[in-house]
């Protein structure tokens, strides 16, 4: 049975955030949570009846710094990260194909898809794929910092996102038009960077971007590989 996620937006970064619970299942585990947003989301969380028990980074985000720290030491949740991002005091430094067991049964299958950066993993729950900065609708994230690649996103996202069903549920990481969700079915079709290109037209298109850094980079990175906590010496 499909299950929506509980969806959370921060306008500063235009960032989204995730809260997964089943039914009937007090688990609960939250994706992407935003510093400044921790009181919010607890609040959800109590309001709702549920334990918080994971806290899923997609990758070491550059335009906000993540609550995971706060939130694991309040609520005892175990922080769960890409193991190529280099988030070293994370419990559990994720794999391509590992599974995530939360709540009464409970499970988010990882995803390993570089391109964003090295280490960007998307999470599938219940018909639901949390694709970070790697798929966003009608876009993608940009791959020109973090160790991005341009091809390994095209590869990313045309061999293995894009092999999901094609009602699969698209939760992206950022969104900045106004949009909150897409299918896997409707990207495949319609996404105005990767709908009929090819691999060379795809790299071309990205490289000619030239996007200005993120306002946060080097503050968010160094803060996000330590979960958003103060570094300890």
């Amino acid at each position: 049975m499909q299950v929506n996620p509980i969806q959370l937006f921060d306008a500063e970064s235009s960032t989204y955030t995730y809260i997964l619970a089943a039914p009937g299942d007090a688990g609960a585990a939250i994706i992407d949570p935003v510093d400044r947003h921790w009181q919010r989301d607890l609040a959800h969380i109590e309001r709702l009846g549920l334990r918080l028990s994971h806290v899923l980074e997609t990758h070491a985000h550059a335009d906000h710094v993540t609550s995971a720290g706060r939130l694991r030491a309040l609520t005892g949740a175990r922080a769960c990260v890409p193991s190529g991002c280099g988030i070293a005091p994370a419990e559990i430094q994720l794999e391509d194909g590992d599974r995530i067991a939360f709540g009464a049964g409970e499970e988010i299958a990882v995803i390993h898809t570089p391109g964003h950066t090295a280490g960007s993993m998307c999470y599938l729950w219940r018909g639901n794929l949390f694709s970070g900065d790697t798929l966003l609708v009608d876009g993608c994230g940009r791959t020109d910092f973090q160790g991005g690649s341009a091809s390994a996103l095209y590869d990313s996202i045309t061999r293995k996102l894009f092999t999901l069903d094609e009602a699969t549920r698209v939760w992206p990481g950022h969104d900045y038009k106004g949009q909150s969700v897409t299918t896997i079915g409707w990207e495949k079709r319609h996404n105005a960077r990767l709908a009929a290109r090819s691999r060379k037209d795809f790299v071309a298109l990205m490289g000619a971007l030239n996007l200005p850094p993120p306002k946060l980079i080097d503050i968010a990175v160094p803060a996000n590989r330590q979960l958003g906590l103060p570094h300890k010496a």
